[in-house]
């Protein structure tokens, strides 16, 4: 069946503090705004203390602007979500045949959520 999702992003988990980087309190990780390069690569970083799922911290995931999160996370495993970490921008991570994939429901254009991501401390 085919999907009306739009490539967003790659997240990779790294060890190397990459520059640009923000710590995301609730959730005990930093990660690079998804705008910061031209290949739309989100760089991943989890200290000791997160306690987000181990399939995250340690697979890369796709990322995928969608319609409803709802829609696509139903009847699915969801391991995070769904959660709002700014206003008008809900995601939901799933696992799917052992590897996570984000969904992004926003009406934010790419260039306004590049630079709110940046600047976002996600308290």
């Amino acid at each position: 069946m085919m999907r009306n999702w739009n490539f967003h992003h790659l997240g990779i988990p790294t060890e190397k503090i990459k520059e640009g980087e923000s710590y995301h309190p609730k959730y005990k990780f930093y990660s690079t705004p998804f705008g910061a390069n031209s290949y739309r690569v989100q760089w991943l970083r989890f200290p000791k203390e997160c306690e987000l799922p181990e399939i995250f911290k340690q697979v890369p995931h796709l990322a995928f602007r969608v319609k409803s999160i709802d829609t696509e996370i139903k009847d699915k495993k969801v391991i995070l979500g769904p959660w709002e970490p700014m206003e008008g921008f809900r995601v939901a991570i799933i696992e799917n045949e052992g590897i996570p994939v984000e969904f992004i429901e926003t009406e934010i254009d790419d260039e306004t959520l590049a630079r709110l991501d940046a600047e976002s401390d996600y308290a």
